[in-house]
């Protein structure tokens, strides 16, 4: 503070001071505060507004959670099923070879009865399996042909059967329910 200052500071105010006091705030360059738009205020949820949201946002997600996992529960479920009855599909096709020979076996002719009838018995315990696996044989002489499930090698004509008639049968055709194992080698009529 400059001695003029403090010698003013001490002095007692007089109507002289206070005409200095008003000129000097008269020349002091009068700086205004910016005015500034009070916000609006937007209206404000009240806490159980708010509560009731996020519970609603939580409930959705939980709902959402559940159908995600019973989605994939149902999913792994059918692929379970879908992968058993492949495999089972598999092995039983391994097994048609031997089916063939046991059939070519039978169609031989042998003196020897014991022989035939060891084949035969072997045969039929072969069915009996395949049979309880679910295996189902089809293509046999006078069926429909049916191209999802029959593969046409030959083609004849012969009056005596239909059109598109299995004529003869050159290997027969195995499933699993729907699902075709083997086609049937098949010569068609018509």
């Amino acid at each position: 503070m400059s001695k003029k200052n403090k010698e003013k500071k001490d002095q007692p105010v007089t109507e002289e001071t206070a005409s200095e006091v008003e000129e000097l705030r008269e020349e002091a360059p009068v700086e205004e505060a910016p005015t500034e738009e009070a916000p609006k205020e937007e209206p404000k949820e009240s806490e159980l507004e708010k509560t009731q949201k996020a519970l609603a946002q939580e409930h959705d997600q939980y709902l959402r959670l559940a159908a995600e996992y019973d989605n994939f529960r149902k999913r792994s479920r059918k692929e379970k099923e879908s992968l058993y009855q492949d495999v089972k599909a598999e092995t039983a096709a391994k097994f048609l070879p031997v089916y063939d020979n046991l059939e070519r076996a039978l169609a031989n002719e042998t003196a020897d009865e014991a022989y035939k009838k060891g084949v035969e018995l072997i045969m039929v315990e072969f069915k009996k399996i395949m049979t309880g696996l679910g295996v189902e044989e089809f293509g046999c002489v006078g069926d429909s042909f049916d191209p999802n499930a029959h593969n046409a090698v030959m083609h004849v004509e012969n009056e005596e059967l239909g059109e598109n008639v299995i004529a003869q049968v050159f290997q027969k055709g195995f499933r699993i329910g729907e699902k075709v194992i083997r086609h049937a080698v098949v010569q068609v009529a018509n």
